[in-house]
């Protein structure tokens, strides 16, 4: 059998690089992209694991320099191109909007237009949100109609509608997911759930937002992983999948949980201050469609989930607390 051949594009991120990981356990070579160096080596899985010789790193920004991803594809031949590149962050993006534009819209449709003339490539994932929905009421489908309400949210939309332009238009071989709020050992300090256990071993207090009161669906990037890779090797073109687990919960429920797993007290540990600017309140999606059509089922629940991020702040401790505990945006 020859070996399956991957780009991922955003490896620096946190899903794209644990993505990279779970690759390079099923014996795949992998090519990752992404306009940073490569991060710590805190926030790498796959530098973990000492299976990393058939991953190779090239530094390129979409923006600036798309040439050199694709003189990297014309000689590699990928089947497989996986995309988890993005500006990212929701409450930032009100602050320089024609950034997010950009990087999810420009520069993405740029890519796309270069890629549909790669006859070698089998199926583009595109890594896509939930936030396209906006708030949701109840658990909703991937027919669902857009109703973004943020800049993120709105260049998001406007990429996927994009693509689904290409597909109708070119049979552009793309399939899109859609992934409740993803965790795991690795992630990025400023989102909630290493923020929260860094900062109560710090003996910090962590800011929440409008009471920690919207809620979300916490799903393990290892189920994500599986999940996206079943997508890639078995979905039919075109198609939308949605990937979560059905157990909700607060921000509050979840800061409480970890606070409780630290001995710490929530009270002492939090302040209370203003939500964000276009905040959704709730995010429920229906995973049905995965699991009926490819099998796929989560398999990592919230609180063995908590320990393993516990156990990896613990572990790499003296380095994260030196590292920066805020995003740090990059044009």
């Amino acid at each position: 059998m020859n070996q399956e051949k991957f780009f991922v594009i955003g490896s620096n991120s946190f899903s794209g690089a644990s993505f990279v990981d779970y690759l390079l356990q099923q014996g795949a070579a992998v090519t990752g992209f992404s306009r940073s160096v490569e991060a710590h080596r805190a926030f790498l899985p796959y530098r973990w694991s000492g299976k990393d010789g058939n991953f190779r790193f090239v530094q390129c920004d979409l923006n600036h320099d798309l040439d050199t991803l694709m003189t990297v594809a014309q000689a590699e031949k990928p089947e497989y191109v996986v995309n988890f590149a993005a500006q990212s962050m929701v409450g930032e993006s009100w602050k320089n909007p024609d950034h997010w534009y950009m990087t999810n819209v420009v520069s993405a449709v740029r890519l796309h237009e270069r890629l549909r003339q790669c006859e070698f490539m089998k199926k583009y994932v595109h890594v896509t949100t939930p936030e396209v929905y906006g708030s949701t009421d109840g658990f909703i489908r991937e027919d669902t109609p857009f109703n973004p309400s943020t800049p993120y949210a709105v260049s998001r939309a406007a990429g996927d509608m994009s693509l689904r332009a290409y597909f109708d238009a070119y049979k552009f071989p793309v399939v899109f997911t859609r992934a409740a709020n993803v965790y795991g050992p690795g992630q990025q300090l400023y989102r909630i759930i290493p923020r929260t256990i860094l900062f109560l071993m710090l003996g910090r207090k962590l800011q929440l937002h409008g009471g920690g009161l919207s809620r979300r669906a916490f799903i393990h990037m290892k189920d994500v992983s599986d999940a996206t890779l079943r997508i890639a090797r078995s979905a039919p073109l075109g198609e939308t999948y949605h990937i979560s687990t059905n157990e909700i919960v607060t921000i509050r429920d979840l800061v409480e949980r970890i606070c409780h797993k630290l001995g710490a007290k929530f009270a002492d540990s939090v302040e209370i201050v203003g939500e964000r600017l276009g905040k959704d309140s709730a995010y429920m999606l229906d995973s049905k469609k995965l699991r009926d059509s490819l099998g796929w089922k989560d398999k990592i629940g919230l609180d063995q989930g908590l320990d393993e991020c516990i156990a990896w702040v613990k572990s790499n401790f003296e380095d994260l607390k030196k590292l920066p505990y805020d995003y740090v945006h990059k044009p």
